[in-house]
Protein backbone atom coordinates (compact mmCIF):
# COMPACT_ATOMS: atom_id res chain seq x y z
CA UNK A 1 0.00 0.00 0.00
CA UNK A 2 2.64 2.27 0.59
CA UNK A 3 4.28 1.74 -2.75
CA UNK A 4 1.02 2.62 -4.54
CA UNK A 5 0.67 5.95 -2.47
CA UNK A 6 4.07 6.89 -2.94
CA UNK A 7 3.98 6.50 -6.82
CA UNK A 8 3.00 9.25 -9.27
CA UNK A 9 -0.05 7.15 -10.23
CA UNK A 10 -1.10 4.40 -8.17
CA UNK A 11 -2.14 2.27 -11.25
CA UNK A 12 0.85 2.42 -13.28
CA UNK A 13 3.15 -0.41 -12.34
CA UNK A 14 6.44 0.41 -10.60
CA UNK A 15 8.26 -0.32 -14.16
CA UNK A 16 5.72 0.97 -16.18
CA UNK A 17 7.27 3.81 -18.94
CA UNK A 18 7.86 7.44 -18.14
CA UNK A 19 8.14 6.49 -14.37
CA UNK A 20 11.63 7.52 -13.21
CA UNK A 21 13.16 6.78 -10.28
CA UNK A 22 13.39 10.24 -8.85
CA UNK A 23 9.67 11.05 -9.62
CA UNK A 24 8.83 8.92 -6.95
CA UNK A 25 8.15 10.06 -3.89
CA UNK A 26 9.70 8.34 -0.69
CA UNK A 27 8.49 9.28 3.37
CA UNK A 28 10.74 7.59 6.15
CA UNK A 29 8.67 6.17 8.37
CA UNK A 30 7.83 8.91 11.47
CA UNK A 31 7.87 11.61 9.23
CA UNK A 32 4.98 13.09 9.47
CA UNK A 33 4.57 12.28 12.79
CA UNK A 34 7.72 14.12 13.52
CA UNK A 35 6.39 17.53 11.91
CA UNK A 36 2.74 16.90 13.30
CA UNK A 37 4.56 17.24 17.01
CA UNK A 38 6.27 20.01 16.16
CA UNK A 39 3.28 21.92 14.90
CA UNK A 40 1.86 20.89 17.88
CA UNK A 41 4.63 22.57 19.86
CA UNK A 42 4.70 26.19 17.95
CA UNK A 43 1.20 26.44 18.04
CA UNK A 44 0.77 25.45 21.71
CA UNK A 45 3.88 27.59 22.84
CA UNK A 46 2.03 30.66 20.53
CA UNK A 47 -1.35 29.99 22.66
CA UNK A 48 0.45 29.86 26.01
CA UNK A 49 2.10 33.32 25.56
CA UNK A 50 -0.90 34.89 24.05
CA UNK A 51 -3.49 33.46 26.33
CA UNK A 52 -1.48 33.55 29.99
CA UNK A 53 -0.10 37.49 28.83
CA UNK A 54 -3.66 39.11 28.12
CA UNK A 55 -5.32 37.51 30.74
CA UNK A 56 -2.59 38.92 33.49
CA UNK A 57 -2.19 41.85 31.94
CA UNK A 58 -6.04 42.39 32.00
CA UNK A 59 -6.48 41.29 35.36
CA UNK A 60 -3.20 44.01 35.72
CA UNK A 61 -5.17 46.71 34.77
CA UNK A 62 -7.79 45.98 37.08
CA UNK A 63 -6.13 45.76 40.27
CA UNK A 64 -2.27 45.59 41.82
CA UNK A 65 -2.65 42.69 43.61
CA UNK A 66 0.04 40.25 43.37
CA UNK A 67 -2.25 37.64 44.53
CA UNK A 68 -4.56 38.12 42.70
CA UNK A 69 -3.43 38.43 39.25
CA UNK A 70 -0.98 35.10 40.78
CA UNK A 71 -4.00 33.10 40.99
CA UNK A 72 -5.44 34.13 37.41
CA UNK A 73 -2.29 33.71 35.94
CA UNK A 74 -1.62 30.20 37.58
CA UNK A 75 -5.72 29.07 36.51
CA UNK A 76 -4.80 30.76 32.96
CA UNK A 77 -1.35 28.60 32.59
CA UNK A 78 -3.21 25.02 33.78
CA UNK A 79 -6.64 25.49 32.26
CA UNK A 80 -5.29 26.78 28.73
CA UNK A 81 -2.68 23.75 28.86
CA UNK A 82 -5.28 21.37 29.63
CA UNK A 83 -7.29 22.67 26.65
CA UNK A 84 -4.75 22.97 24.11
CA UNK A 85 -3.33 19.13 24.71
CA UNK A 86 -7.26 18.36 24.71
CA UNK A 87 -7.80 20.35 21.70
CA UNK A 88 -4.46 18.87 19.77
CA UNK A 89 -5.23 15.30 20.89
CA UNK A 90 -9.27 15.37 19.19
CA UNK A 91 -8.06 16.93 16.09
CA UNK A 92 -5.10 14.64 15.65
CA UNK A 93 -7.48 11.65 16.53
CA UNK A 94 -9.61 12.76 13.61
CA UNK A 95 -6.42 13.01 11.47
CA UNK A 96 -5.40 9.25 12.21
CA UNK A 97 -8.86 7.86 11.64
CA UNK A 98 -8.78 9.88 8.02
CA UNK A 99 -5.18 7.85 7.54
CA UNK A 100 -6.18 4.52 8.98
CA UNK A 101 -9.62 4.90 6.49
CA UNK A 102 -7.08 5.46 3.26
CA UNK A 103 -5.04 2.48 4.20
CA UNK A 104 -1.74 4.96 5.30
CA UNK A 105 0.98 2.59 6.75
CA UNK A 106 0.76 2.56 10.65
CA UNK A 107 4.22 3.99 10.15
CA UNK A 108 3.49 7.27 8.45
CA UNK A 109 0.48 7.83 10.77
CA UNK A 110 0.01 10.74 13.69
CA UNK A 111 0.25 10.03 16.75
CA UNK A 112 -2.74 11.92 18.68
CA UNK A 113 -0.54 11.15 22.25
CA UNK A 114 2.25 13.07 21.06
CA UNK A 115 0.67 15.75 19.66
CA UNK A 116 -1.22 16.44 22.60
CA UNK A 117 1.75 16.13 24.92
CA UNK A 118 3.76 18.22 22.88
CA UNK A 119 1.08 21.00 22.83
CA UNK A 120 0.74 20.65 26.44
CA UNK A 121 4.45 20.89 27.19
CA UNK A 122 5.05 23.92 25.06
CA UNK A 123 2.11 25.30 26.19
CA UNK A 124 3.33 25.73 29.58
CA UNK A 125 6.62 26.96 28.74
CA UNK A 126 5.37 29.70 26.51
CA UNK A 127 3.06 31.21 29.00
CA UNK A 128 5.89 30.88 31.65
CA UNK A 129 7.53 33.92 30.43
CA UNK A 130 3.97 36.00 30.98
CA UNK A 131 3.49 34.52 34.07
CA UNK A 132 7.19 34.92 35.53
CA UNK A 133 7.18 38.24 34.26
CA UNK A 134 4.12 39.66 35.67
CA UNK A 135 4.86 37.87 39.25
CA UNK A 136 9.01 39.06 39.44
CA UNK A 137 8.27 42.76 37.89
CA UNK A 138 7.85 45.79 39.67
CA UNK A 139 4.50 47.23 40.02
CA UNK A 140 5.35 50.40 38.25
CA UNK A 141 7.07 48.67 35.31
CA UNK A 142 4.55 45.51 35.21
CA UNK A 143 2.06 45.85 32.60
CA UNK A 144 5.22 47.16 30.12
CA UNK A 145 7.08 44.43 31.07
CA UNK A 146 4.66 42.10 30.20
CA UNK A 147 3.94 43.71 27.06
CA UNK A 148 7.52 43.44 25.79
CA UNK A 149 8.20 40.16 27.18
CA UNK A 150 4.96 39.08 25.28
CA UNK A 151 6.00 40.74 21.99
CA UNK A 152 9.47 39.47 22.41
CA UNK A 153 8.52 36.40 22.69
CA UNK A 154 5.68 36.04 19.93
CA UNK A 155 8.19 37.71 17.41
CA UNK A 156 10.85 34.86 18.22
CA UNK A 157 7.82 31.83 17.58
CA UNK A 158 7.01 33.68 14.50
CA UNK A 159 10.27 33.01 13.10
CA UNK A 160 10.53 29.87 14.26
CA UNK A 161 7.40 28.86 12.55
CA UNK A 162 8.23 31.04 9.13
CA UNK A 163 11.32 29.30 9.29
CA UNK A 164 9.70 25.38 9.63
CA UNK A 165 7.20 26.24 7.22
CA UNK A 166 9.85 28.00 4.98
CA UNK A 167 7.20 31.12 4.72
CA UNK A 168 8.70 34.86 5.06
CA UNK A 169 9.92 35.42 8.08
CA UNK A 170 8.51 38.83 8.30
CA UNK A 171 5.28 38.27 7.49
CA UNK A 172 4.65 35.29 9.99
CA UNK A 173 6.24 37.95 12.81
CA UNK A 174 4.47 40.61 12.06
CA UNK A 175 0.93 38.90 11.92
CA UNK A 176 1.41 37.26 15.12
CA UNK A 177 3.02 40.60 16.81
CA UNK A 178 -0.01 42.34 15.51
CA UNK A 179 -2.24 40.17 16.64
CA UNK A 180 -0.69 39.66 20.17
CA UNK A 181 -0.59 43.38 20.40
CA UNK A 182 -4.74 43.65 20.09
CA UNK A 183 -4.95 41.11 22.15
CA UNK A 184 -2.96 42.47 25.54
CA UNK A 185 -4.60 46.05 24.11
CA UNK A 186 -8.10 44.85 24.27
CA UNK A 187 -7.90 43.02 27.82
CA UNK A 188 -5.71 45.45 29.34
CA UNK A 189 -8.60 48.20 28.44
CA UNK A 190 -11.17 45.95 29.93
CA UNK A 191 -9.37 45.07 32.98
CA UNK A 192 -8.82 48.81 33.29
CA UNK A 193 -12.07 50.12 33.05
CA UNK A 194 -13.59 47.23 35.41
CA UNK A 195 -11.27 47.90 37.99
CA UNK A 196 -11.96 52.10 37.65
CA UNK A 197 -15.78 51.07 37.86
CA UNK A 198 -15.01 49.22 41.15
CA UNK A 199 -12.84 51.59 42.41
Amino acid sequence: MTELLNRPNADCPADCPGVADADVVTHEPGTGERLNRLRAAVLGANDGIVSTAAVVVGVAGATSDHTTIAMSGLAAVIGGAVSMALGEYVSVSSQRDSERALGISADLQVNPWSAGIASFLSFLLGAALPFATALLAPVAWRIAAIFAVTLLALALTGALSAKLGEAPVARSVTRIVVGGSLALAATFAIGSLFGAQVG
